[in-house]
């Protein structure tokens, strides 16, 4: 495998910092909202990896439009890439949105629109990885992958508006709530600068790993070109 190129190298690091330092602020900076308390600080890493998990949603329908376009195999990379991430961010965003709603609440889950767009989402993209494991022809399983992140891809801002167009009880924090919406909290300026930070850092770890992803996904498709060679 080729070397890591040195803006890579220099990203690791500065995501690893980074990260370092999002982690004080929540623990250390941010102060103790007053009815949630300590539990409250999930709420950084909660809505950081929702939006890095949306955001790459979002990166591989692009790479799916890309691919119909020119057919070009990188496209495909890049959007099997950004799907697998995506799942682990948006896995963790719904983890920590239970431990959150459990003391905000009183349960782990309920099937407020929210969570269930949520959950729906999540399933529609682990769904993509297996069918794809089903389709042998890299061609066809490429056009395949496009057409259904680009279709899967419209659940992405229903999930973002669903607090926005339905009751729920789930807080909507940036924008105007609903006012059936529960569990929020006003932030303050120490609040917001944190949020924030949390939201670049986990943005930046997400580049990383995609540059990584795709890396080792060209590495694969060299692969899969040598046994198809030696089928022939």
């Amino acid at each position: 495998m080729e070397p890591q190129p040195l803006a890579l190298k220099i990203l690791n690091i500065v995501s690893a910092v980074l990260l370092a330092i999002a982690v004080w602020l929540v623990f250390f900076y941010a102060p103790l909202e007053l009815v949630m308390g300590a539990v409250q600080k999930i709420f950084y890493f909660h809505v950081a990896n929702a939006w890095v998990g949306m955001l790459g949603f979002i990166v591989a329908a692009v790479a799916g439009i890309a691919y119909l376009r020119t057919h070009d195999m990188k496209w495909d990379i890049v959007e099997m890439a950004a799907v697998e991430i995506s799942l682990i961010f948006f896995l963790i965003a719904i983890v920590t949105g239970s431990i959150w709603a459990y003391p905000a609440w009183g349960t782990w889950w309920t099937w407020d629109p929210r969570l269930t767009t949520a959950a729906i989402l999540e399933m529609i993209y682990i769904a993509y990885l297996l069918l794809r494991q089903g389709i042998e022809d890299p061609d066809r399983r490429a056009r395949f992958g496009a057409v259904y992140t680009l279709i899967g891809g419209l659940s992405v801002p229903l999930t973002f508006i669903s607090i926005r167009i339905f009751r729920t009880i789930h807080p909507a924090l940036i924008g105007t709530a609903s006012a059936a919406s529960q569990g929020g909290f006003d932030m303050t300026a120490p609040m917001k600068l944190t949020f924030f930070f949390s939201l670049f850092t986990f943005s930046l770890i997400f580049v990383v790993l995609l540059w990584h992803r795709i890396r080792l996904g060209r590495l694969v498709e060299k692969v899969e070109q040598l046994k198809l060679k030696f089928m022939q």
